[in-house]
């Protein structure tokens, strides 16, 4: 107990440097005057008695004993036996006579009664004693605040048996967090079955996959310049973004195949295909953008909190991705489509010269020697 209590005023000390925190408590702060009765085990063991039943025949002195239940026309009633003359005093707690084999024994002479101040509430996990020191956020920012804490924790220096583990909300950002990123990770895996399902090619949804990481530059860079902590509804807006950075791609690139289709070379294709999608998929984003922009700008009530990141992720993202979509998944589909049709070329070329070779009839060669005529 002491030991706890040492580990909880340590750490506790220690959080007040934390910064953006209003109020810092323990969970053993609140106390309350209790009488204590302290067994000596070995001058109990002597009369015949254990600690366990020491305990029970205080306890059966200071308060009222079951006897059992009292059934009458079917309604059970407890039934208690309540002592007439109670201990009042300290003096009459440690008079209080405890049979033994041999006779009965005043209990002090047996056990250490004294007053002392306990912890109203006590709570215990698996076996063991806790207590918990809460931090009540003064912020928005509960990622820097829980890396704080967790770094100034992991400094003190806690008594033997102690241990202290991070929980509270801090835990379930973390657990949050981490939930998030399977479901980013699930949603990216979708995205790519079904475009390689559509376009019969791994090359191609690989290309449109690329444009996915063009939004986290607007979307994290939009969170700095607003000042905006990324917590549980940014990483909601990171999930949005992937289907919506992804389908502006789809667009751009499926016109570019149809172009290709009509036997179109692959630099006209690409660049009529992004002449073409160019106006459309400004449309769309710019659509997108206004329509977030007053949860951006956190005029949209109470919820606030919650709706403004995700609108500025999702806003700074549309701004990133939709301008590098327009210019680096053509290059990137040029690169690649092009550097297939760069190959087949080649092998055309190579054929083409091989016939070429074979066709050309072989020249006479001249006979050695000449004849010589008399003059």
């Amino acid at each position: 107990d002491e030991a706890l209590e040492k580990a909880v005023l340590k750490v506790q000390k220690s959080m007040t440097s934390v910064k953006d925190v209003s109020d810092i408590t323990n969970s053993l702060a609140a106390k309350q005057r209790t009488l204590r009765v302290k067994v000596d085990r070995e001058a109990a063991a002597s009369i015949g008695l254990t600690e366990n039943a020491v305990g029970g025949i205080v306890a059966a002195k200071m308060r009222p004993s079951s006897i059992g239940n009292l059934n009458v026309d079917g309604n059970s009633t407890p039934i208690y036996v309540v002592q007439t003359d109670l201990p009042s005093t300290i003096a009459d707690v440690r008079a209080i006579r405890v049979p033994t084999t041999t006779g009965t024994v005043a209990l002090d002479s047996i056990a250490t009664i004294y007053l002392t101040k306990v912890p109203v509430s006590i709570t215990t996990q698996k076996g063991e004693r806790t207590a918990t020191v809460s931090l009540t956020p003064s912020g928005k920012n509960l990622g820097a605040i829980s890396t704080d804490v967790t770094g100034k924790l992991a400094k003190i220096a806690l008594p033997t048996g102690v241990t202290a583990t991070i929980g509270g909300v801090t835990a379930s950002q973390a657990e949050s967090f981490g939930q998030l990123g399977l479901a980013l990770l699930a949603a990216i895996a979708i995205v790519f079955i079904v475009m390689v399902a559509t376009f019969s090619s791994i090359r191609q949804p690989l290309v449109l996959l690329v444009s996915i990481p063009f939004a986290a530059p607007g979307a994290l860079g939009l969170l700095l310049l607003t000042d905006t902590p990324l917590g549980i509804s940014a990483l909601i807006g990171m999930l949005l973004l992937v289907g919506i950075v992804v389908t502006n791609a789809i667009v751009l690139i499926d016109l570019i195949n149809q172009y290709r289709r009509e036997g179109r070379p692959i630099q006209e294709a690409i660049m009529d295909g992004a002449r073409q999608r160019l106006r459309p998929i400004l449309m769309t984003a710019l659509a997108t953008i206004f329509a977030l922009l007053p949860m951006a700008l956190g005029i949209t009530g109470g919820g606030g909190f919650i709706s403004q990141p995700l609108a500025i992720v999702v806003i700074g993202g549309l701004f990133s991705s939709t301008a590098l979509t327009l210019i680096i998944v053509p290059v990137l589909y040029w690169l690649v489509e092009g550097g297939k049709d760069r190959k087949q070329g080649r092998k055309a070329k190579k054929a083409a010269e091989a016939v070429a070779a074979v066709e050309v009839p072989s020249a006479k060669k001249p006979k050695a020697g000449a004849k010589l005529k008399n003059a």
